[in-house]
């Protein structure tokens, strides 16, 4: 058996992928890796990620079997959650709260256009 040595996309599913796309290259400053057409889903194969990671998201479209709107359990990093709070909230964002408890991590949830939730975690 090989052995797995990492993690290289993970797929979101969207309804609009252009708006997808806009808002995780445009609102949270990803990379655009990949655009290219994916015509057996009637839509394209989108793959963007922060600066420099080596983990990626694939923006693809949504199906009645893998529908947009839940919890990914995404958990980005950042190294100020209270500052990354604030800056997404003012961009319009949603964001629930700011939690901080002793021994874990400040970090706070967020969704995307389509109500994916996604986590931001102070490293």
């Amino acid at each position: 058996m090989n052995a797995i040595t990492g993690i290289g996309t993970v797929a979101i599913p969207v309804t609009d992928q252009d708006r997808a796309l806009d808002f995780y290259v445009g609102t949270l400053g990803f990379d655009k890796h990949l655009d290219a057409p994916l015509p057996q889903l009637g839509g394209r194969w989108i793959v963007v990620a922060p600066p420099g990671s080596t983990t990626s998201l694939a923006l693809v479209p949504a199906t009645p079997e893998d529908p947009a709107g839940g919890d990914t359990g995404i958990r980005f990093t950042t190294s100020d959650a209270a500052a990354a709070h604030q800056g997404l909230t003012a961009a319009g964002v949603a964001t629930d709260d700011l939690i901080s408890w002793p021994g874990v991590p400040p970090m706070f949830t967020f969704r995307d256009p389509d109500a994916n939730t996604l986590y931001l975690v102070e490293q």
